[in-house]
């Protein structure tokens, strides 16, 4: 029963079985008080009249691993988009797929939007559209602003704020208006190029960008170490104040992680330890170069004195700052190119990143030692806060000229972003429940006296549940739901496929048992054979011989 509802997880959840159908919901757009006349979504929009003033506005319902774009407008639709929408199902691997599609309505804006819209700036409306949006987890919303609109700057036809909404100017008929709406729903929402990325075990290399499989993979915590390098105490005393640097600059963008994971932060300082190569002299410059081909080899030396990764159960973020030593100082980094780096750091893919932080030479060589310095925590979180955007994919992609992205501010990630890091990680967690329950079901298939607990049944049927409602909610647009029910099944299956009493090494197959008892008892079993054998003979010749008569 156990290996049955194992299986049915595999073929339900869509991955290692009959493939990953994600689908998504078409949900009405909330109708301001003027449009009540309309019965339904699925009625055709009518057209305004000619002196309607307010700008339609495209509500964008991402649910799911996609999008569902609702779009409902009053004026200027030459045909009724009740359900126009766009589709599309990339395979993943040989029997894995998922499908997202963006379906689009629109709607007039309400009286408290257009008040929004009516701000000096993008970024002000932005702020003040935010208080009046659906702040759901997966929501989406697009205001069609007028051409001759001075809200967004010169040479600018959209602006993405840092929230679940965008701006986009009316520029060209409506057919361009519209792909350019496309465009921006693709831009803000879950890519074939991020399914990809989420599933990227299960994808050909052929298939994948050389970047796809440097994301940090879903897990339900990190631990987050930052450390100090300083090899050379004797000439530098190195201060930070990484606390406060952590409560201003990191607790903000964690405190907006935390629906994704739990995250656990703490610090160190590493005396005497050094990045184990040698830098290159420049005399150009007066300074030391680490090449690009050398920085692989700066991380195992330094990660065996760091520690931090022996007893922790999660993968662990490494967030190194090197003070070099005077003897190689001042010391910068080179790209490919042969160019410095302008942050004088680099970043290793599912490890962590490392930033040379130098220190001013003293104006007078009879200077006292050790030096005091004080480390710029702006400038250095700066670095390690992109680092950190870097390791979880949330790097922008390169957009058209005419497109502006408002930065994410403190808190490090727009929330749009946020959605975009749920929809992956609830992909990637379906697919790890579903290979973790198949390499479950062929454990119990390969060695058929294997006992199963009672605690470990349980456990596999409420996996088997949870990713199921996973799948179920996800197709629904539930995000949050979906994400939490696939935590759950992660949870479950690990839990069942760990425990102790389904190791394998506990059970031996029957060709093992005659491999190691064979041995044992063949040479115990030879004389004996033989003894039973003798006395056989002795008692058939007995039985033969005749019985004398006295």
């Amino acid at each position: 029963m156990v290996a049955a509802a194992a299986a049915m997880a595999a073929d339900e959840a869509g991955t290692g079985g009959l493939g990953c159908s994600v689908s998504v919901r078409c949900f009405p757009a909330p109708r301001p008080r003027s449009l009540g006349s309309r019965a339904g979504a699925e009625r055709c929009p009518r057209r305004a009249g000619a002196g309607s003033a307010r700008r339609p506005v495209l509500r964008d319902h991402r649910r799911g691993a996609g999008a569902a774009a609702v779009v409902e407008d009053d004026r200027d639709v030459p045909s009724c988009p009740a359900l126009r929408g766009h589709r599309w199902a990339r395979p993943a691997a040989v029997r894995t797929s998922v499908t997202s599609r963006y379906e689009m309505r629109y709607r007039s804006t309400t009286g408290q939007e257009e008040a929004a819209l009516a701000a000096a700036t993008a970024r002000e409306a932005d702020a003040a559209l935010h208080l009046l949006q659906d702040t759901t987890l997966g929501s989406l919303t697009m205001y069609v602003v007028p051409e001759t609109s001075s809200l967004l700057p010169q040479g600018i036809n959209v602006y993405v704020g840092k929230h679940r909404s965008a701006l986009v100017r009316a520029v060209g008929s409506l057919a361009a208006l519209q792909a350019r709406l496309r465009e921006v729903t693709q831009l803000m929402s879950f890519t074939a190029t991020s399914i990809a990325a989420a599933l990227s075990d299960r994808v050909p290399d052929g298939q994948l960008s050389p970047d796809a499989r440097r994301y940090l993979k879903s897990s339900l915590g990190y631990e987050i170490t930052f450390s100090l390098l300083n090899p050379d105490p004797k000439s530098h005393t190195v201060d930070w104040d990484i606390e406060g640097a952590v409560n201003r600059y990191v607790k903000p963008v964690l405190d907006k992680l935390s629906l994704v994971a739990n995250f656990s932060v703490d610090s160190q300082i590493l005396y005497y330890a050094v990045l184990g190569v040698t830098p290159r002299y420049d005399k150009e410059s007066s300074s030391f170069l680490l090449s690009a081909h050398s920085l692989p080899h700066v991380i195992n030396p330094v990660e065996a004195r760091l520690g931090s990764s022996a007893a922790s159960l999660y993968p662990v973020l490494n967030f190194l700052l090197y003070v070099p030593e005077r003897s190689h100082s001042p010391l910068y980094i080179q790209d490919k190119d042969g160019a410095p780096v302008s942050t004088n750091a680099f970043h290793s893919p599912r490890w962590g990143g490392i930033m040379v932080y130098n220190v001013e030479a003293p104006a007078s060589p009879q200077a006292s030692l050790p030096l005091h310095v004080d480390v710029d925590m702006a400038r250095v979180m700066e670095v390690f806060l992109a680092q950190l955007r870097l390791l979880f994919g949330l790097s922008r992609e390169e957009v058209p000229t005419e497109f502006l992205l408002e930065g994410p501010g403190n808190e490090g990630l727009a929330d749009w972003e946020l959605d975009h890091l749920l929809w992956a990680h609830t992909v990637e967690n379906i697919a790890t429940v579903s290979t973790t329950l198949t390499s479950l079901a062929q454990l119990l298939d390969k060695i058929g006296n294997i006992v199963i607990k009672d605690d470990v049944a349980s456990e596999v049927y409420r996996a088997v549940a949870s990713v199921q409602s996973a799948v179920t909610k996800l197709s629904l647009g539930h995000l949050h739901a979906a994400f939490q029910a696939s935590k759950e099944a992660v949870t479950s299956s690990e839990r069942a496929f760990f425990d102790p009493s389904l190791l394998h090494l506990l059970y031996f197959p029957d060709d093992q048992k005659f491999a190691i008892y064979i041995p044992l008892f063949l040479p115990m079993a030879v004389p004996i054979l033989l003894s039973l054998a003798k006395i056989v003979r002795e008692t058939r010749l007995r039985k033969k011989e005749p019985t004398k008569m006295d």
